[in-house]
């Protein structure tokens, strides 16, 4: 992948949940919802600060992170299908 996000923006794979329940039930397609957890697949270089100094990114390439539902754009890079969102529209990092 050739995409180098800018700023404080990352890019993220969703991590698709299960799609059948613990009892055995299958979800079907049309009622599972759009999973809030995912991978970063790139960071920009950071944002700058007032007085113009680089600020990193606490999150970094390989991390498992939570979003809102809706945070982000959908974005599609080589067929496949990836979010593009700031740093601060990402609520943690997992483990």
């Amino acid at each position: 992948m050739k995409l180098k996000p800018m700023h404080d923006r990352v890019v993220i794979r969703r991590i698709e949940e299960e799609t059948k329940t613990a009892g055995g039930i299958i979800i079907p397609e049309s009622a599972q919802e759009k999973p809030a957890q995912g991978v970063v697949v790139a960071v920009g270089p950071g944002a700058r600060s007032e007085d113009g100094k680089k600020q990193s990114l606490d999150v970094k390439k390989g991390d498992n992170v939570l979003f809102g539902k809706f945070s982000g754009n959908e974005i599609k890079v080589d067929g496949e299908d990836l979010l593009i969102m700031k740093e601060s529209d990402i609520m943690g990092v997992i483990g």
